[in-house]
């Protein structure tokens, strides 16, 4: 009797979740994975076209844990706040979580529950790279500062909580301008379909030791985030500057957003999709 192919469960199934499911399209035909997606409202997605993934209506914490009983990976593509709703139940049920919206981490009791275990967290680099070098620098105590800034079209930062006058100044700019300096964990709360790459930094930067969720609390401290609206930044551009004792580093990083959602990068679920075929040949 042949083994069952993993399921892997989409919390979510919008921009990033749709283009996933495009992206595994061929270990999809090939029968070497299950895809399902756990979404709100089943008929909406459907009028959209399911790109062959099984729809779960997930309206309840019983129908979501049932779903992730069900599951071999769960991929989150849903949000920061999905994220650290429905990502804890995941990890306690035993299941891998690969985390998409990477800025739950910067909440302190979602940080808590998603690095908690028994199930193991996957942490998706997002629009940026490099963390190869960064990590290795970090892990020998060779960082002193590290810096993000980010640029993007000040349409893809407008935000619900901006008044009707401060969005429209935002969107009327024609030089750059700087709507938000601080720490991963303010920006995330501000612009939360915009910076998880700050948190994700902060996630490669935090070091060596036993205790993940500690260190990452010191990196959010450590980590400088900027962000720009540019009228001119018809690509959204991340620049990182990161300084110690292993010497000066400096990385920029240019993507196209998603073509279904422009404050998404269109790199988001290709970074994703990397993650998950790593977690599956394990």
């Amino acid at each position: 009797m042949s083994t069952p192919p993993p399921t892997v469960l989409l919390l979510g199934f919008g921009a990033i979740g749709r283009q996933l499911a495009q992206l595994l399209e061929p270990e999809h035909t090939a029968g070497q994975v299950r895809l399902q997606a756990a979404v709100r409202d089943v008929d909406k997605h459907r009028e959209r076209g399911d790109l062959g993934v099984e729809l779960h209506a997930a309206d309840d914490e019983a129908t979501w844990a049932e779903l992730v009983r069900r599951a071999d990976i769960v991929v989150e593509c849903a949000g920061v706040s999905a994220a650290r709703k429905r990502g804890p139940v995941v990890i306690a049920a035993g299941r891998d979580l690969v985390l998409s919206s990477v800025g739950a981490l910067a909440e302190p009791t979602a940080r808590r529950q998603l690095l908690a275990g028994p199930g193991r967290l996957h942490v998706t680099a997002g629009a940026i790279g490099g963390f190869d070098l960064l990590a290795a620098t970090a892990e020998a105590d060779g960082l002193d500062s590290v810096r993000i800034r980010t640029r993007k079209l000040a349409g893809a930062l407008v935000q619900p909580w901006m008044s009707e006058a401060e969005a429209a100044a935002l969107r009327a700019a024609d030089t750059p301008l700087t709507v938000f300096s601080g720490d991963p964990a303010a920006a995330i709360e501000k612009f939360p379909g915009n910076v998880n790459v700050a948190v994700a930094l902060a996630w490669a930067t935090r070091g060596r030791g036993a205790d993940d969720e500690q260190l990452l609390a010191k990196s959010l401290q450590r980590v400088e985030v900027e962000l720009v609206a540019d009228p001119e930044a018809e690509l959204s551009c991340h620049e990182i500057t990161a300084t110690g004792a292993a010497g000066d580093f400096r990385m920029r990083f240019e993507s196209a957003p998603s073509p279904e959602n422009p404050k998404t990068s269109g790199l988001t679920a290709l970074s994703v999709a990397h993650t998950l075929r790593q977690v599956l040949k394990r």
